[in-house]
């Protein structure tokens, strides 16, 4: 039986940009912001979504990510009964949720960052940091230097090789499935993780909660490494990212194929039989609409993230073309606050809108898409085919690339009838082939077999 994160399609909320809270969190009041995360949840499930990652939530400082307190909800956007009660209307709406764990590094306003502050070599957490060092100075004038994470020093790495701070970290995250009944984590700089802890952490979560999903943050390197029964479910696929957008800006579909030849092929891919997780943009980086060259790309663009292999999300805003590029390190244009019904009166691009519905339809309702083999039919750089095939029946699907219209021929892998999934007509299949013509930026979808 299939585990509920494999047929998934996530939606990817940065709560703190989307409901604009302010920058920093000086504030000694709590206000709630999850009612506003709440309106989201018959959107999200209007696209076909059936799991939201959601955040940074922990309580911090700044962006999320420099944690003051694991065991709070960040108070810019609400205190632990709302989140509680935002995971039980999701839950209602059969939406999993599943959270950020910034457990690499704390922010300085953290617990024990601040004991060392204030009793510097007399403190029982001197060990919970990695490269703590009273012989060397901060930027910020500590009388102490640390290793910081890609020397970001408002981020101060956590020292995995202290047997307390791995029990710390394991207790919060018993205490978020306890109290808030949580899905899942997605594991922030999980390449920075120890493995030995990714480890204790998959017990830990298998001891809570069936199908608890683990999926790490994970750039560069082998994913493999990572992803196993005793370690992670998942890790983020950026390989294929990085295709998706520069196969269709160098008008190349030889990368995108050879992206997924190398990752998932039958015979030799070195990811087969593991779920990755696909995404075409995120809040560390440019928004797809941005992105792009030729605007009409973001249509064959999305119909890839939804039927090559893999587990496909969505970016909050990115299903209507918002855009957002970074401004050097800031990363708020990426991350900014939506008025979700104004949105959804005048989306940026409705015709995206409803594409990316149809698209979560189509692949609810075959399961081909989510379980099916890959096999490729058709390689050109401006067209591409492929199939997606399980228990004898399967999907084709066809893109086009190029500004002009395109004639092709696609070997069918299936005898049996051609459907087109979109508009309901039977397509013509003759000499072992389904012929088609492409409109300028057009996909296909086609039922076989």
């Amino acid at each position: 039986m299939a585990k509920w994160f494999e047929e998934a399609v996530f939606y990817h909320m940065y709560p703190l940009g989307m409901t604009g809270a302010p920058k920093r969190n000086e504030s000694p009041e709590t206000t709630r912001r999850f009612g506003q995360l709440e309106q989201w949840l018959p959107h999200i499930a209007s696209l076909g979504c059936t799991a939201i990652y959601i955040g940074p939530l922990f309580e911090s400082t700044s962006h999320g990510y420099d944690t003051r307190d694991y065991r709070l909800v960040d108070r810019r956007l609400g205190d632990n009964d709302d989140f509680a009660r935002f995971v039980r209307t999701a839950h209602d709406r059969g939406i999993r949720v599943v959270v950020d764990g910034v457990f690499n590094h704390t922010g300085r306003e953290f617990f024990a960052f601040r004991d060392i502050q204030q009793n510097r070599q007399g403190s029982p957490y001197c060990s919970w940091y990695k490269g703590l060092n009273f012989g060397w100075n901060s930027p910020y004038n500590d009388g102490f230097g640390y290793e910081a994470w890609r020397n970001c020093f408002e981020l101060a790495n956590l020292n995995y090789w202290e047997r307390a701070v791995r029990d710390y970290i394991l207790d919060v995250v018993r205490f978020w499935i306890d109290t808030f009944d949580i899905d899942g984590i997605r594991l922030d700089c999980a390449d920075c993780l120890d493995q030995s802890f990714l480890q204790e952490l998959r017990r830990c979560v298998d001891e809570k909660k069936a199908d608890f999903w683990l999926m790490g943050e994970v750039i560069h390197g082998d994913y493999s490494r990572y992803i196993g029964g005793d370690k992670l479910d998942s890790v983020t696929n950026y390989e294929l990212h990085k295709g998706l957008y520069s196969g269709h800006n160098d008008h190349n579909y030889f990368e995108i194929a050879h992206t997924i030849r190398r990752e998932f092929d039958q015979n030799g891919g070195i990811y087969r039989g593991m779920r990755l997780y696909s995404f075409v943009d995120n809040h560390d980086v440019d928004r797809i609409a941005s992105k792009l060259k030729v605007p009409g790309h973001i249509y064959p663009v999305h119909t890839l993230l939804f039927t090559l292999p893999g587990i496909p999300s969505i970016y909050y805003g990115s299903e209507w073309g918002i855009q957002g590029r970074k401004e050097g390190g800031n990363d708020d244009p990426l991350r900014p606050a939506v008025d979700l019904q104004k949105a959804l009166e005048n989306p940026a691009d409705p015709e995206l809108l409803d594409w990316i519905r149809t698209l979560g339809r189509i692949r609810k309702e075959r399961p081909a898409l989510v379980h099916g083999g890959y096999q490729e039919l058709l390689l050109t750089n401006r067209q591409y085919a492929f199939a997606r095939l399980l228990d004898g029946t399967g999907v084709i699907v066809a893109v086009n690339n190029d500004e002009k219209e395109a004639p092709v021929s696609i070997r069918l892998p299936l005898g049996g009838p051609c459907t087109d999934l979109v508009t309901g007509e039977s397509l013509p299949a003759g000499d072992g082939a389904l012929h088609l013509t492409l409109a300028p930026n057009e996909s296909r979808l086609v039922a076989v077999g």
